[in-house]
């Protein structure tokens, strides 16, 4: 154990001077104990025999990027176990180029080089290559690119037949070794980026800034085909990109899942993001200067994040002016029942409060949040009553006690029929004693 320990301390110093000398950091030590423990997992039926060599050889061996991966993705053991039982054709015919992975390095670090020469201010990130359990070819935590390198390392020789047909499809339509060096690129500029916002233009931008820089400084095409189809049919994605832009319930419609509205095509997202960025670029005077504001822009300074969108004229209008049609077709609670809102002598006890909204609503989607003064001023739920009044009107049984005020938002969460959140709305009144 003293031995393993004093090794991954000067594994950590060597990387760490390797960093501070310039030198592009690659650790895939991961991929040599991951064969090691699937050799002995394989020869045994025993589960707990299983288990134990995937701790043992694998997992408690793993570099800081096999933890990363894992706490990203949150896999479990089951989930290693799983996949290496009912995929020996797949994991036979990946090995050989996993184990090549070392020939690989010049040509990544020679985007690296690329993107450092195109914005200086880059900050070293070392990249992991790991083995997974299909969640992410690629992916970043801090300053470290995880790369998950079933998915990434495989070719048209890889053995897919086993796999699920949503995963079949990801290699069948795309060659993920030839395109390596431009995912790596891709998930280094994700580590100099500021932290995401979670809503739809944000994530579009977050993935569209990585894809197009990455593309720009190392002269290669996008990998992404959602990009191509955007390009070509640029109208119809645009008209229904600002259709969801304010209303999306499932981002996963846009970036990092199926898409199931009716373009059928994944990521659409990166092409949103990607043709932004590409205007921009065009668009600046300074090019040096266009990747540097893109790479670092902070995703919650609004008035930034439009003057950027608002700039390249992709959209049909301002964000401003979509978003004030947009907020005029949400629906609003126009009053509440037994009580007024704002009562400061409601009866204490078990009452039941109607919410009545200004449409009719979809009964699939409901929340309900604290007030601004906290947990503490909420009142006890009891139970849902139900919907009425051709769904315009909700109802909810809850206990109140005697001389206390009592706070609840009702969210955004609530939306119309044609699916537009609800504007926020806040109860709040006083018991009597």
């Amino acid at each position: 154990m003293k031995k393993i320990i004093c090794f991954l301390i000067f594994v950590g110093l060597t990387n760490g001077l390797l960093a501070q000398k310039g030198k592009q950091v690659f650790v895939s030590t991961d991929i040599d104990n991951f064969w090691i423990a699937y050799d002995k997992i394989i020869a045994t039926k025993d589960s707990a025999q299983q288990i134990a060599h995937l701790r043992d050889l694998y997992l408690e061996k793993g570099t800081e990027g096999l933890k990363g991966i894992i706490e990203v993705r949150n896999y479990s053991e089951k989930e290693f176990i799983d996949w290496i039982a009912q995929n020996p054709k797949f994991w036979n015919s990946i090995r050989p180029n996993t184990l090549k992975v070392k020939g690989l390095y010049s040509k990544i670090d020679a985007n690296i080089k690329k993107l450092k020469k195109a914005y200086p201010d880059l900050k070293p990130s070392t990249i992991y290559f790991t083995i997974g359990a299909f969640k992410t070819g690629g992916t970043i935590q801090g300053n470290k690119v995880l790369i998950g390198s079933e998915l990434s390392l495989a070719d048209k020789t890889t053995i897919v037949d086993e796999l699920p047909s949503w995963l079949q499809s990801f290699y069948k339509a795309q060659n993920p070794l030839n395109e390596l060096p431009l995912l790596c690129t891709h998930e280094y500029i994700h580590t100099q980026q500021k932290e995401i916002v979670e809503n739809l233009l944000s994530m579009c931008l977050y993935e569209g800034v990585a894809e197009f820089i990455s593309c720009k400084v190392t002269n290669t095409k996008s990998h992404v085909p959602a990009i191509e189809f955007g390009k070509a049919n640029q109208k119809i994605v645009v008209d229904k990109f600002v259709t969801d832009l304010f209303t999306m319930t499932n981002n996963y419609n846009w970036l990092w899942g199926e898409n199931m509205n009716e373009l059928k095509v994944r990521d659409l997202g990166y092409f949103i993001g990607y043709e932004i960025c590409e205007r921009y670029y065009n668009l600046s005077k300074s090019k040096s200067k266009a990747i540097k504001e893109l790479i670092e822009l902070d995703y919650t300074n609004e008035i930034e994040v439009e003057r950027i969108v608002n700039s390249t004229k992709l959209l049909p209008k301002t964000l401003e002016e979509l978003y004030k049609e947009y907020d005029n077709l949400r629906p609003t609670i126009v009053s509440i029942l037994p009580f007024e809102n704002g009562n400061q002598k409601v009866k204490a006890g078990i009452i039941q409060i109607s919410i009545n909204f200004s449409e009719e609503m979809d009964t699939n989607y409901r929340g309900f949040d604290y007030g601004p003064l906290g947990e503490n001023y909420i009142y006890t739920f009891k139970q849902l009553l139900g919907w009425s009044n051709n769904n315009k009107t909700i109802t909810i049984e809850v206990e109140v006690e005697p001389n206390r005020q009592y706070q609840a938002l009702i969210t955004n969460r609530f939306r119309s029929k044609n699916g537009f959140a609800l504007k926020p709305y806040l109860i709040d009144f006083k018991t009597d004693e």
